[in-house]
């Protein structure tokens, strides 16, 4: 289940003279001199200027969100005096207009020491090096923005003038976390010690939905393995009509006390944490539903006989009467959707999803609200696929076919809006080419009572898809609640990210919020001139599966001249690192190593993300063994180039990545000469 932890970003975390002797030691074996910066250019791309500010990616729009009415675009932005420190912007669509809602530093000159349960979470989120406004939320009604700061809550009213808009919910000496709004707009929920707690906007009074956490024992809450290990960070969820909360008590007595150890440039902490390693007991989840009536009592939802198994998903169905639960078993093989009655708690199965090596989580489930169908996920076909299903299980058709992949995970979701009117599902999917991202848009085929009227299904779903994203390249989505508009955060190898408001029904672009052109005044543009557009190529595995790679090879290459070459490495499951995308401060790392006279190369392996069943299962059992073959492969590939030198490769990765790097060194020794590992893998008995 190594969803999170194995990838986490690696010049996020690995320190930069780390990097700069990694370098060093590979170009030991035979100085590699830098190459001159090109006529005009301020100098060299280096390593202090990656880090330093501004950004060198430009501007952007961190965290965007339309708000439910499509009028407003939201978005986190770093303060002008702390790059570190983020503030609330919106952009008025209509009127092509920016304002900022909230200084975080004026709401909060001075931001407490985080709780315990808070710095954790943030840790999981990967947002611990951040202040200031993290999250928000929009009311149902567009008319409000929930704002989380310091640990307490504020309510910002977009219509009131700016001097009385802020609203203070909580002032408290516990953290609140976690906290939305319920789906009609009329409660604040939150944890608070453990406990959620519901906040009536109408009257101000709070309601302690659950009161028995503390220690060992919390509700509401999502535990580590959730957090780190499933892309799921709440442990509750609010029926549609507000009428009930249903909450998950998380129990840690029987997960072993470990001891870990945090090393400061001054200081040492021992600490002492609940950690499930693998193999060894995990913490006990339940599943409670509670109505959101005073006198009303909370019901334990049935997940089954066997206690020993993960809560992946809970979702509502429309109706607010049933939940849909997906459980997956203790050694990922099986994955089952239950839908439970909120009143009973009584479960019944839909579907079942098994494999013989592991099946994924299912972040696309999306029940319809005009008719008794379901969208559904699944890799059965070997491809990872939409299915409509009727409300009791029974199949329907599928949505989508053939020899690609649905390319969401996590909090970015494949499925990104359904147009029921239209009789529309949107994707996105890597259709054309494994190494770009598109939103398409395909037939549901399903009787609307918004319409009155059938869509014929087509008889090959794969001949009906439409893509809507145009520009080859990587498209991420954000698609408005109603599914009319979509944002577009676009790049390729040569362009950084923008964000554009287009038309979902044919991709037109209606408004650029961010053009983040690569011009003189660009962060980057004094760089711009010696930046170098990457060769993209296929290679084939031992077992004949295509394997896609990326290389930046050094300006003005000399006949005669072998270069050395640093092999960038990832390697495991849920992750793909050749992409036509922007490379982000990995990828200007990879500039400023080919500007001074390396080859660098990049080859997703079997077992990387998004490449169908038999390629992303091949290292099932077997980690550490096809991923290196497959990059011995690659260095085969390099040795065959004439600028190369082949006495001189490395190999360097972070995590999952600095796993593979000690793999490579130690069972290819006559192919890596040097490596650097960051934060490895070295015993999996140690693993979550």
């Amino acid at each position: 289940m190594m969803r999170t932890s194995l990838r986490r970003t690696a010049l996020a975390c690995i320190s930069v003279p780390a990097l700069a002797a990694f370098a060093s030691a590979l170009a030991a074996a035979a100085t590699s001199p830098a190459s001159a910066p090109p006529p005009g250019q301020a100098g060299p791309l280096t390593i202090e200027r990656l880090f330093a500010a501004p950004d060198l990616a430009g501007a952007s729009l961190r965290g965007a969100k339309l708000s439910p009415d499509g009028r407003l675009v939201a978005y986190l932005q770093a303060s002008a005096a702390d790059r570190d420190r983020l503030d609330l912007w919106a952009y008025d669509i209509a009127r092509g207009k920016r304002r900022q809602l909230i200084d975080a530093s004026q709401l909060v000159p001075q931001e407490r020491t985080l709780s315990v349960e808070e710095e954790a979470r943030r840790e999981r989120q990967r947002t611990a090096a951040l202040r200031g406004i993290l999250e928000y939320e929009f009311s149902p009604d567009s008319r409000q923005v929930l704002v989380p700061l310091a640990g307490d809550l504020y309510l910002y009213d977009l219509a009131a003038p700016a001097a009385r808009a802020v609203r203070r919910l909580t002032t408290t000496d516990s953290f609140e976390t976690d906290a939305r709004f319920s789906p009609r707009g009329h409660f604040i929920s939150f944890i608070r010690d453990q406990n959620l707690v519901v906040l009536d906007l109408r009257s101000g009074r709070e309601r302690a939905v659950t009161t028995e956490g503390a220690g060992l024992v919390s509700f509401g809450m999502a535990e580590f393995i959730a957090q780190e290990e499933m892309d799921r960070s709440t442990g509750y969820w609010w029926s549609p009509d507000e009428s009930a909360v249903t909450y998950a008590r998380i129990d840690e007595s029987s997960v072993d006390e470990v001891q870990r150890f945090e090393i400061y440039a001054d200081d040492v902490k021992v600490v002492r944490q609940r950690y499930p390693a693998a193999g060894r007991p995990n913490a006990r989840v339940q599943l409670w539903v509670r109505p959101i009536a005073e006198s009303a009592a909370p019901r334990r939802i049935d997940l089954g006989n066997d206690e020993d198994i993960y809560l992946a998903r809970v979702d509502w169905l429309p109706d607010s009467q049933s939940l849909a639960v997906q459980r997956q078993s203790r050694d990922q093989r099986t994955l089952t959707l239950l839908r439970a009655d909120a009143l009973t708690g009584k479960t019944v199965t839909l579907l079942t999803e098994r494999s013989d090596t592991w099946v994924e989580l299912n972040d696309d489930l999306t029940f319809l609200d005009h008719s008794t169908d379901f969208i559904w996920a699944s890799s059965r076909s070997g491809f990872k696929h939409l299915y409509l299903y009727d409300r009791d299980g029974t199949l329907v058709r599928p949505l989508t076919a053939g020899a690609w992949n649905l390319a969401g995970s996590g909090r970015e979701r494949a499925v990104t809006g359904v147009d029921e009117r239209r009789g529309l599902v949107y994707f996105v999917a890597n259709r054309d080419t494994p190494v770009e991202r598109h939103l398409y848009a395909a037939p549901l085929g399903v009787a609307s009572r918004v319409t009155g009227r059938t869509l014929a299904a087509p008889v090959d779903p794969d001949t009906r898809i439409r893509r809507i994203s145009q520009q080859a390249g990587w498209h991420s989505v954000r698609m408005s609640k109603d599914a009319r508009v979509w944002l577009d955060s676009f790049s390729d190898p040569v362009t950084p990210p923008s964000l554009t408001l287009r038309r979902a029904a044919d991709g037109e672009a209606l408004a650029t919020l961010v053009a983040n052109t690569l011009d003189d005044a660009h962060p980057y543009g004094p760089f711009r001139a010696a930046h170098i557009t990457p060769r993209f190529g296929t290679l084939q595995s031992a077992d004949g599966q295509t394997l896609h790679y990326q290389m930046l090879v050094p300006p003005g290459l000399q006949a005669g001249r072998r270069y050395p070459v640093i092999v960038e490495v990832y390697g495991g499951p849920g992750v793909q690192r050749v992409r036509r995308a922007w490379g982000g401060s990995e990828g200007l790392y990879q500039q400023i190593l080919t500007q001074r006279g390396y080859v660098v190369f990049m080859l997703d392996n079997r077992g990387s993300g998004f490449r169908g069943s038999a390629f992303e299962t091949a290292l099932h059992r077997r980690m550490g063994t096809v991923e290196v073959d497959d990059q011995v492969r690659g260095v085969e590939y390099l040795r065959t180039l004439p600028f190369v030198d082949a006495q001189r490769i490395g190999v360097w990765g972070w995590s999952y990545g600095g796993y593979m790097a000690l793999l490579c060194m130690l069972r290819a020794p006559g192919h890596f000469q040097a490596g650097a590992a960051g934060a490895p893998v070295t015993d999996w008995a140690l693993y979550d």
